[in-house]
């Protein structure tokens, strides 16, 4: 099963424009993957940045790939975290966790960047855990048929991501500075999607440039890729997840009445700690009322 499916344009901080791929109409989550953004590439003027100001998380995981540029990650935890190229910050929300993340400074040169940041649905027995965060600074990477293969999540071509995860999920960056093939044996049971980040490729049959997410439904033990010239996809899959899940702003829940409860603590000060060091201002939770099972987010999530 193929199915194209078209991303949007959305804005964060800073007026960083990007592109949604998940959660859409059509396709809420691949896996207990539940969102994704492509942020980027881009140059921001000297001086600007992205600014995403202290906000609360629950019940996910949030999963940043950076490409290129620079990010620092500040939470409720006390960390301060420095994201570069080729690594992955994840963050644990668990039942409570708040962050920011701001362009480093760049002494008045240009600021760039390349990122996506996804989102994993925690399982509802993980979901209110204690927070954490780790930054994965040494991810395994594979050389093949033209491919560089950065195993992001889970375990592919006899490597394993170091990421604590709680769903049995993969996440992959392959990268080919020409043309190249290769292909990737996949678990069967496991539901996937492809976006292509920069250049163009072809995956299962289908061409696709940025802005397209193909899903590939489940009953395939492997992936054919390949490209005509330079490109950058990620392919992410995970057994297909079982639980009805309710998304609104940056939270995932399974209640309405849980957003409400983790809206009223985040604008009243309490629950979700303070993030120290950040020079953006904090962001204030919309108003949740009327939330249905399995909502959009009434405005766009923050990261």
């Amino acid at each position: 099963m193929l199915e194209r499916i078209e991303s949007r344009a959305s804005t964060i901080g800073g007026g960083l424009t990007i592109r949604r791929a998940l959660p859409n109409a059509r396709r809420r989550t691949v896996g207990a993957w539940c969102f994704l953004d492509h942020a980027g590439p881009l140059e921001f003027p000297p001086g600007e940045g992205l600014r995403v100001g202290p906000h609360p998380h629950i019940g996910l995981q949030t999963f940043t790939w950076m490409i290129e540029g620079e990010v620092v990650h500040r939470d409720s935890l006390g960390n301060e975290q420095l994201i570069t190229p080729g690594q992955v910050n994840l963050m644990t929300a668990g039942g409570g966790i708040s962050h920011a993340e701001d362009s480093a400074a760049t002494q008045g040169r240009s600021a760039r960047l390349h990122a996506v940041q996804l989102w994993i649905a925690l399982p509802d027995a993980h979901r209110h855990r204690a927070p954490s965060f780790r930054n994965h600074a040494d991810l395994p990477r594979i050389e093949a048929g033209g491919f560089t293969v950065c195993v992001l999540a889970g375990s592919a071509l006899g490597h394993s991501s170091p990421a604590e995860i709680f769903s049995p999920l993969v996440g992959l960056d392959l990268s080919a500075p020409a043309a190249g093939r290769l292909s990737i044996p996949m678990t069967a049971s496991y539901e996937h999607a492809a976006l292509v980040l920069e250049g163009a490729a072809t995956v299962a049959g289908e061409q696709l440039a940025p802005g397209t997410l193909l899903y590939i439904g489940t009953g395939r033990d492997s992936i054919d890729i390949s490209c005509r010239d330079a490109a950058r996809l990620i392919l992410i899959g995970g057994v297909p997840f079982q639980e009805e899940i309710l998304l609104w702003w940056n939270f995932v829940a399974r209640r309405p009445e849980e957003m409400q409860e983790a809206t009223r603590d985040w604008n009243a000060g309490k629950r979700f700690g303070s993030v120290l060091g950040s020079p953006s201002v904090p962001l204030i939770a919309p108003n949740p009322a009327g939330l249905s099972l399995r909502a959009s987010p009434p405005q766009s999530p923050s990261r």
